[in-house]
């Protein structure tokens, strides 16, 4: 797996100018708050306009602006949990999750993630009652459905206990190594970064630091 990307924008009057590529399965992005770590998110998913975008996964060109190959944010082929897991609260789980399937390519067979996740107990469940852990996990399930070549995860862990978080990382960690996505994910710890196992890139000032490496 390898990850490719390169991005120039400007939001509020902050401005982005990153290029990394990593050919890891999960590539983790550590800065402090405003560093320009969820700007960069929005970037590669189409959330925001930016003066150039690159971003390719194993050869695999999936936005590249400057050859007018910047398709809508449900055609990218890139998932996003944000922050704040933004599920539906009218649909159950499992509505949720189905939701998803509707932007995937072909059919998906989203047992092993969910059995990968711990989460079928869950499916008649609204998500106005899960845990914030539960909701993640869920979250993480509704944008794999989609079949993304590329997840992105911003700050997975914030706001969650020791416990919660202890018990996430080695789902995700299980996760990847079952599927066929790589990681792009955000996060204000290195401590949770390296239980990832991720290739840590240090961003500062909408830059990427000069070393790289924490």
């Amino acid at each position: 797996m390898s990850l490719a990307c390169a991005i120039r924008a400007e939001r509020g009057g902050f401005r982005i100018d990153v290029s990394f590529e990593s050919p890891a399965r999960i590539v983790g992005i550590q800065g402090a708050s405003g560093a320009g770590k969820t700007t960069l998110l929005h970037a590669v998913a189409g959330l925001i306009p930016v003066e150039h975008a690159r971003v390719a996964v194993d050869q695999a060109v999936l936005v590249e602006t400057d050859k007018a190959l910047n398709p809508p944010v449900h055609a990218r082929r890139i998932g996003y949990v944000f922050q704040d897991a933004r599920l539906f609260p009218h649909l159950s789980v499992a509505d949720n999750i189905a939701y998803g399937r509707r932007f995937a390519a072909g059919a998906v067979d989203m047992n092993p993630v969910i059995e990968r996740l711990g989460i079928g107990h869950l499916m008649g469940r609204w998500t106005r009652n899960l845990s914030g852990g539960e909701a993640r996990r869920i979250a993480i399930a509704r944008a794999l459905a989609a079949d993304p070549r590329l997840l992105l995860l911003d700050e997975p862990f914030s706001g969650l206990d020791a416990d919660r978080r202890a018990d996430l990382i080695p789902w995700l960690v299980a996760l990847t190594q079952d599927i066929r996505t790589t990681v792009l994910v955000v996060s204000h710890d290195a401590a949770d970064l390296e239980a990832l196992g991720a290739d840590r890139i240090v961003m500062a000032g909408g830059r990427i630091s000069p070393d790289r490496r924490p």
